[in-house]
């Protein structure tokens, strides 16, 4: 990716409330405030929880303000629970109706 590409992407995603960072490390998510960045995808997120899912289930645990190296970063989306999807006219015409014959 160029550079002028992770500029452009993260300066969208600091305008975001919340965003949802994978890590490198197993099953690893970060949620949080995304405030700076450099060329290097280093971020400093505040507020940020860290959620784990694992075999004996989802843990959470928050962070506060931490620095992420750009190296341990998979990807950087929303934030889960604030995305919404509504309903369209297309998406009503992709499944269509059995008809029973009978």
């Amino acid at each position: 990716m160029s550079q002028p590409t992770i500029s452009r992407t993260l300066s969208k995603a600091i305008l975001k409330d919340s965003v949802r960072i994978k890590l490198k490390i197993w099953n690893t998510y970060l949620t949080g405030k995304l405030v700076r960045f450099d060329n290097y995808m280093n971020l400093i997120v505040k507020d940020a929880k860290e959620i784990y899912f694992g075999r004996g289930g989802k843990r959470s645990k928050d962070l506060g303000t931490v620095l992420i190296r750009g190296a341990s970063i998979i990807f950087i989306g929303q934030d889960r629970e604030k995305l919404i999807f509504a309903q369209t006219n297309e998406e009503k015409l992709m499944h269509r109706e059995e008809i029973d014959e009978g």
